[in-house]
């Protein structure tokens, strides 16, 4: 199948990070937390295509990704300040992995490894994703931050 017909059978929409989105999954459960009342756990398909980027963003949850099809992505975080890049995949001999975890409060995006096809995947979030727990970055406030990498926070912000 190619990308924009998973995209309208799934019925995926914009992503306000990048890329297209559709949520499968709400518990019903609820917890509380010091953010708030938040479901036990969400889930979303989530596809990236070409030159498609989930820009940096954080959120207040660990996210757990898992590669269903298409091309290996790069989730790339930033953790103490250093760069981090996982391979998500399913060419274990290259590396790749079909399962990451981000942990809460990290900022990260994913691309496309080679910038070309696209990948279908899905996240994870427990507690589960809640809007108010969600921030994109903003370039010059994270290159203030991280100066060292600026070149990739170049490539993973829009401009402000």
């Amino acid at each position: 199948m190619s990308a924009q017909a998973i995209i309208e059978k799934l019925q995926m929409l914009p992503h306000p990070e990048g890329g297209y989105y559709q949520e499968t999954y709400r518990a019903a459960q609820i917890i509380t937390t010091e953010k708030g009342v938040r479901n036990l756990s969400t889930a979303i398909h989530y596809l990236l295509e070409d030159a498609d980027k989930s820009h940096f963003h954080r959120i207040q949850s660990d996210e757990l990704w898992l590669f269903h099809q298409g091309q290996a992505l790069e989730i790339v975080l930033i953790q103490h300040g250093q760069l981090v890049t996982i391979a998500l995949g399913n060419d274990l001999e290259r590396g790749e992995v079909p399962q990451a975890v981000v942990p809460a409060h990290t900022w990260f995006g994913a691309r496309i490894k080679g910038g070309q096809g696209f990948a279908l995947v899905s996240c994870t979030v427990a507690p589960g994703f809640d809007y108010q727990d969600f921030e994109l970055a903003e370039r010059e406030t994270l290159t203030r931050e991280f100066p060292q990498l600026r070149a990739v926070i170049e490539q993973f912000t829009r401009g402000n």
